[in-house]
């Protein structure tokens, strides 16, 4: 185990071990939601769900072995919407529908021009030009991001006509009252630091729901996995020719980098693996990991693969190195021959780790710097646009420029790199040109 550092990290086997189980399970549903939406387009459910296995699998192993990060990747949720809904079924260039097999051709760009990027630590330039305080903000910002997904989840808020969001229904809503009391029953274990709260929380609650008949118990646990093979190379460069092409391509190259730079850094953040200066050490290699995947699950037939804010439900169980990344991607492997059992965990039971490891992430507000308001005014205009406009890129976007714009109106320019003004401008020209 000395690959991967552990006891320099304070960590220790079992640790990490019971970290690694905890994010799988608390991302799991991935397995299932990226195929449902996937298989809209045409393409192949069955084959999808072991495609979706084997990139969160090959991802994350990457991930460990380039950086040495307890952090998972997967099929991005909101690309894989855009994938689907916005490019393959809506959109049409000279006339004719865009084909799945077209938007993986996109997808496989995408990956190879963010692997190129990052072996020429462009993308490492920027990750560390962003100041410290926007890194708390973004750190902080993705945790109340994940809080309101898992309110969103546990069915405690919900959607309100009058004021966009209210209070779900208590009275018989036995998924709400199981979620509520899966948070007292983490939160509790957790204040007494009991190690794999979450996922023990995870397991009594869905234990619960199979006993009172919430789920459905399989008879076989056990499954043959299908064929990927309708799915693998299945690619169409044929509208490569075509600008249309090409802003499909920029608007996964960019969702994809800042999704990717926030949930790595907010997650780094709060597991205390950025430098003294903030900074992200292997930054490179975390990003050839990701870049890597995109391009692999691609080729395999799945949309942009990307680090998963759920990677925080290990750390916050003290995941802090690459071992806790090879127990989830393992798991992820066990899971194409274990899919009626990982498809008991029902979404309740997980929406309140999501909830606690919010909470530990917003734990980052704490050092901010509330004294210097061209710090502050920026942190937590970027901590609130995340789960506001459901997008950890819209939140980065509205911190940085926020920040550039603040700074140079208050004469602090030697605060503001070129590399801010420069995303600053892309940001602005995106917007208006969109």
């Amino acid at each position: 185990m000395s690959l991967f550092r552990i006891r320099e990290t304070g960590s220790t086997f079992m640790t990490e071990v019971l970290a690694g189980i905890t994010t799988f399970v608390t991302m799991s549903y991935i397995i299932f939601v990226n195929p449902s939406i996937l298989s809209q387009t045409g393409m192949d459910f069955n084959a999808l769900v072991v495609v979706t296995c084997l990139a969160a699998a090959l991802g994350t192993f990457l991930m460990a072995v380039f950086a040495n990060y307890p952090i998972a990747l997967a099929p991005g949720m909101g690309l894989n919407a855009f994938f689907a809904f916005s490019v393959v079924l809506n959109m049409k260039i000279n006339g004719a529908p865009v084909t799945w097999q077209m938007a993986l051709a996109a997808v496989f760009i995408e990956g190879a021009i963010f692997a190129v990027l990052t072996l020429t630590s462009i993308r490492e330039a920027v990750m560390n030009s962003i100041p410290k305080s926007l890194k708390i903000g973004i750190s902080a910002g993705i945790g109340l991001f994940i809080t309101f997904i898992g309110l969103q989840g546990a069915g405690i808020v919900v959607d309100n006509s009058a004021t966009l969001l209210g209070l779900g229904s208590i009275r018989n809503n036995v998924p709400m009252m199981m979620s509520m009391a899966g948070l007292i029953i983490m939160s509790v274990l957790t204040a007494l630091n009991v190690k794999g709260a979450l996922l023990i929380g995870i397991v009594i609650i869905t234990a619960a729901a199979a006993g009172l008949g919430l789920v459905q118990v399989p008879e076989k646990f056990v499954s043959e996995p299908p064929s990927i093979m309708p799915l693998v190379g299945k690619f169409d460069f044929s509208l490569i020719k075509t600008s249309e092409f090409w802003i499909i391509v920029f608007t996964f190259f960019f969702v994809d980098f800042f999704d990717t730079l926030g949930t790595l850094v907010g997650v780094c953040n709060r597991s205390g693996l950025l430098d003294k200066n903030g900074n992200l050490p292997r930054a490179k290699g975390a990003l050839l990991a990701d870049a890597l995947a995109t391009m692999a699950g691609a080729a395999m037939g799945t949309s942009t693969v990307t680090s998963y804010v759920e990677s925080s439900s290990g750390v916050a169980q003290g995941g802090r190195t690459g071992l806790t990344a090879i127990v989830t991607a393992l798991l992820f492997v066990a899971a194409i021959f274990f899919t009626p059992l990982v498809g008991m965990v029902p979404g309740y039971a997980t929406a309140p780790a999501l909830i606690i490891v919010g909470i530990y992430m917003m734990m980052a507000l704490r050092d901010v710097n509330y004294d210097d308001w061209t710090e502050l005014i920026p942190s937590l205009l970027g901590f609130f646009m995340m789960p506001l406009a459901y997008s950890i890129a819209v939140g980065i976007e509205f911190a940085i420029v926020s920040y550039v714009a603040i700074k140079i109106l208050t004469g602090k320019f030697k605060d503001v790199s070129f590399l801010m003004v420069l995303l600053s401008a892309l940001f602005i020209a995106k917007e208006f040109l969109a």
